[in-house]
């Protein structure tokens, strides 16, 4: 298999004005990078940001060949969560401002939360607030053992509003409620028995070969059924397992079976060669 990271062959739309604020890279076969891209302020979010990654989601959602799609920050901290200049002024606007401002938020981690592509949270320094919030919606996350990781808003008087359905998904409600309710600040290591952070790693080289590691193993993966395995979860989650859920999984792997990447994959399998989307 070729380099993922040495084969860029994902082409991206041209960047808008935000492109200031989130820069997008291609950065392998099927792999791109979204990097936060305010390290004056350690990637803390204003408007600006917050539209810029929408918009960054948005794209990609739309862009042919993406398979894994990396969320880092520059300048060596992930986001230290609200921009206080920002936060100031919220403070002074009404509360329809604020809740108009408060759904550009929610929209931006959706957008995130839907992509069909894989995607991966690459933590390190600091990640507080939305910050947190931004791990959570992806579909892993890595961070380094020195990472520091807060839902700060009650220390300010305020609540984890938009992050909190990722969160508590990612996490569980007991876990969730003690965090959001004391602010504390807990490690990398807390990160991952909680099911925060998927994997640790020690420091940023490491970090870059966990990058290339996943876009490596991905290529092994249909998209297609990468996306689809994805809405599986969203689907399933919570549900009762009763003669409906199972009535509708076996629709979805029946319908998988005679599908194209299906059979295709199961073909490739039984020819012994690789399948047409790992023949890159």
């Amino acid at each position: 298999m070729s380099n993922p990271i040495a084969d860029p062959l994902v082409e991206l739309p041209d960047t808008s004005p935000t492109s200031d604020y989130v820069r997008l890279d291609a950065t392998g076969a099927g792999a791109v990078t979204v990097t936060m891209n305010r390290p004056a302020a350690k990637n803390a979010f204003d408007a600006d940001l917050i539209s810029a990654l929408a918009e960054a989601f948005e794209t990609l959602r739309g862009a042919e060949g993406v398979r894994v799609i990396f969320l880092r920050g520059e300048g060596g901290t992930f986001s230290a969560g609200a921009d206080l200049e920002w936060m100031r002024a919220a403070s002074e606007r009404t509360e329809a401002d604020n809740r108009e401002d408060a759904f550009a938020m929610a929209q931006m981690f959706k957008h995130l939360s839907d992509l069909p592509a894989l995607t991966v949270a690459l933590v390190e320094g600091g990640a507080f607030g939305g910050g947190v919030g931004l791990a959570a919606a992806c579909d892993l996350a890595v961070a380094t053992h020195a990472a520091k990781f807060s839902f700060s808003e009650v220390r300010l008087g305020l609540i984890p509003s938009a992050i909190s359905p990722y969160v508590v998904r990612a996490i569980g409600p007991r876990h969730a409620r003690a965090l959001f309710a004391t602010g504390q600040v807990f490690d990398a290591e807390y990160a991952h028995r909680i099911g925060l952070v998927t994997e640790l790693v020690t420091d940023s080289a490491a970090m870059d070969a966990a990058r290339d590691r996943i876009a490596a193993a991905i290529l092994a993966c249909a998209p297609g059924a990468v996306a689809d395995a994805k809405q599986l979860v969203t689907d399933v989650q919570g549900r009762d397992i009763d003669h409906g859920l199972m009535v509708e999984t076996a629709k979805r792997i029946a319908a998988a079976r005679v599908g194209e990447e299906g059979q295709e994959g199961v073909r490739a399998f039984l020819e012994r060669r690789k399948p047409s989307w790992a023949a890159l």
